[in-house]
């Protein structure tokens, strides 16, 4: 879908400053056990740089980074605070359905994922949404650990870091 198609408006940064800040758990649906998968590199940043308590929500895989995965939000021990979905996007309405029965508070659609009719229905069973943005990119934003690697080296210099 185009930009110019977008008529939905997302919450501004500090509005999901606020949104991160407020949150105690997340669940990933769509999680991998694939490294190579944007899910696991976001999995992985969470698990080692955040205070969240971080659920995997993947009906296949029995675990992923040592924690253990879960069929559906249903099955999840607690209502999450973020839904983080991963998953295409006809599989999104009922992503949804899930995330409101679980008792979510925010669905949060991946870069690249964008569906106006999901937008406006979660709104309307009162959850916060964001779309085409990364848990991950947003919360190393707000807490000063982004870089052009997604990762905080701890240098603050306007020169590119050269690697020996």
């Amino acid at each position: 879908m185009s930009t110019a198609e977008r008529t939905w408006s997302g919450p501004s940064a500090p509005e999901r400053l606020a949104l991160l800040r407020q949150a105690t758990s997340i669940a990933i649906v769509g999680a991998s056990d694939k490294p190579s998968r944007a899910s696991y590199f976001v999995a992985t940043y969470l698990l080692s740089s955040t205070r969240y308590k971080v659920y995997f929500v993947n009906p296949v895989v029995k675990e992923i980074l040592g924690q253990p995965t879960y069929a559906s939000l249903a099955d999840l021990p607690e209502s999450p605070d973020i839904v983080d979905v991963f998953r295409k996007h006809d599989d999104l309405p009922g992503v949804l359905e899930e995330a409101v029965a679980a008792g979510a508070r925010t669905l949060w659609l991946q870069l690249g994922s964008w569906h106006e009719g999901v937008a406006a229905d979660a709104e309307a069973a009162g959850l916060n949404v964001v779309m085409d943005r990364c848990v991950k990119i947003e919360h190393a934003r707000f807490h000063g650990g982004l870089h052009l690697a997604g990762f905080d080296t701890g240098v603050i210099s306007s020169k590119r870091q050269v690697l020996s």
